[in-house]
Formats: structure tokens, sequence, C-alpha cells
């Protein structure tokens, strides 16, 4: 068996990605695949803790329209938890044992999240997924992973999106967009890079949490990432 390269990690799984090619919603063959990876890591010995987002059916105020922005980002919210459930499901039927905790209580689906209730079952070898973010409007699911991230002591926050890494540039735009191996929070936050929004490369670089982006196109990067490979790319303090 390889030997993984972090002891705990909180891997941040976009929305969108888990809407496969249909682009609205779950697509199950997606979920299922990416909880393979999931248990394929924790098989390794990796304790892993997971944040989704819940682009795939909410995009806040882009969806939402003239809607206030406190209720919109509390629809959103509630989508992350959805998303959180099918992954347990999911986990579940590959043998993994989970825990959904959620930033708003609601007992009967779910427990309400404490860092030292994460920490026992993280150490007990059964995945956390973590729904709602931080709990409150006004903070993307990005922020609510690195501020979970930075809580449970991970050693790296993985932040699984649809795009392969950090650009100089929008790829989907400009052909000739350089991507990125590796770059300090210092150098996104001065270019004004939007691939993780401001709050969350903030907070991550006034607590020298690393991040490491890479697409969930292909779910065995969250495999190949738990084991130190090379993807996307890794943004650290220095």
């Amino acid at each position: 068996m390889e030997t993984a390269k972090y002891r705990r990690v909180l891997i941040k799984v976009s929305g969108e990605a888990l809407a496969g090619d249909k682009h609205f919603g779950l697509d199950i063959p997606t979920v299922d695949a990416v909880a393979a990876q999931i248990a394929r890591c924790v098989r390794a010995g990796v304790e892993v803790a997971v944040v989704t987002g819940g682009g795939n059916y909410w995009r806040g105020l882009k969806d939402g329209g003239p809607m206030e922005r406190t209720r919109a980002d509390n629809i959103g919210m509630l989508a992350t938890v959805m998303n959180c459930l099918a992954l347990s499901e999911s986990l579940e039927r590959c043998g993994i044992e989970t825990r959904v905790q959620t930033a708003v209580e609601m007992r009967e689906i779910a427990d309400l999240y404490t860092r030292r209730e994460a920490d026992r079952e993280l150490k007990a070898g059964r995945v956390v997924l973590l729904g709602c973010g931080t709990g409150n409007p006004f903070f993307s699911t990005d922020t609510g992973a690195v501020l979970r991230g930075t809580e449970i002591a991970a050693d790296v926050i993985m932040l699984a999106k649809n795009i392969d890494g950090i650009y100089d540039s929008d790829p989907r735009k400009n052909p000739d967009a350089k991507k990125f191996d590796r770059m300090t929070y210092k150098e996104i936050l001065d270019r004004g890079l939007t691939v993780i929004d401001s709050t969350a490369a903030s907070l991550s670089m006034d607590n020298k949490t690393p991040l490491l982006l890479f697409a969930l196109s292909d779910p065995e990067n969250i495999y190949r990432a738990c084991m130190g490979e090379q993807v996307g790319t890794l943004v650290t303090a220095e």
C-alpha cells in the first residue's frame, strides 16, 4: 500500500463538479466516483473531512435575482446539505462510516458541527461531511472550507473544483493562459485572481494553511493529491 503524504486533509468538493455533465443537480455516477476515491484515501490512513459547495442547485444572488442576500445565501446553505447527504450515502456503500455535521442545526438529518466532535470522529476513522459553509451569509463555501480546515488542524485544504489549477487569466477565455504549479497567497491577492475568493485566501495566509486546488473532472486526483503527487496548484505562504 502506498504511504499517504498527509495525515489529515479537508477536501472542498464543488457542487458544480458533483453535477457532472448534467450541469445541474447530482450525477450519481460522479458522486460514486468521488466517494470511491475518498474511500481509498481513508483506507490508506488519511483522516478526511469534506466541505461541499451547493452550486449544482443554487448560486446565491445569481439565481436569486432581486432576492435579499441573506435569504439567497441561506438557500445555498441548504443546497450544500443535500450534497453532503448524497456523498455520505455513497461513502457508506463503499464501507466507510460517515458523520454529517452542519453549521446550522437540523437535528433530524445531521449533527450540529463542533470542532471537538469533528476531531473525535476523524480520529475514529470516519469521514466527516460538513454542510452549511460557515453558517453565515456573505461567506463562500471556499471560506467555510478554509475555516473548518484550520479549526481541525488539517495538513492541507484541497479545493476540488471544475478547473485544474490556478491560471494567470481565465483559461476558458484565454487559450494562452499560464497555469501555476505553486504560488503564494499574496500573489493570489496581488493579482486579483478569483479562482479562490479573497476572504478564503486571506484566512489561509493569516493561518499559514496550505491550499491545493485541482480539477475534480478526474476524481482520482483526490487520491493522487493525498499521496503527494503533483496535481493542480499548491498555494503556500512562501
